[in-house]
């Protein structure tokens, strides 16, 4: 079994906003939903790794009457394949910062194994994104 996507939510009307999060500030590349899909409203959002291969995928559903989720999230792995010392993951909470997007860093080293923070979306959904640790030499 492996995991096809994960949903989050917006609210009616909220598509730009979410594009600029997942998309302009994340750094995800927006895809088309099946036309039987389209009228529903949200878009889709995927990761590719270097060969072209689809690493994660993000859909953002309208809901109405909309509530963001601030405890449940989505969580992404970013990978610094050169020294693995947490760049590419302070490159993706400068690029946040950058979009007007608060980054919380206060559980930076709290996951073992690996660096995180913490980010909300346009519309209050929260965000996790890691990167493989360091190893102790």
């Amino acid at each position: 079994m492996r995991l096809h996507h994960v949903q989050v939510a917006c609210p009616p009307g909220g598509e730009a906003a979410a594009r600029r999060f997942y998309a302009d500030a994340l750094g995800l590349t927006e895809v088309d939903k099946p036309a039987d899909l389209v009228a529903r409203g949200g878009c889709w959002f995927r990761a590719y790794d270097g060969s072209g291969a689809v690493t994660a995928e993000l859909h953002v559903g309208v809901e109405d009457p909309f509530a963001p989720a601030r405890k449940a999230h989505p969580a992404f792995v970013v990978d610094d394949p050169s020294t693995g010392s947490g760049r590419r993951l302070n490159t993706v909470a400068t690029r946040l910062r950058d979009g007007g997007f608060e980054v919380d860093e206060g559980q930076r080293t709290t996951f073992p194994g690996h660096l995180r923070l913490h980010t909300f979306d346009s519309h209050g959904n929260r965000v996790e994104v890691l990167q493989s640790a360091p190893r102790p030499i």
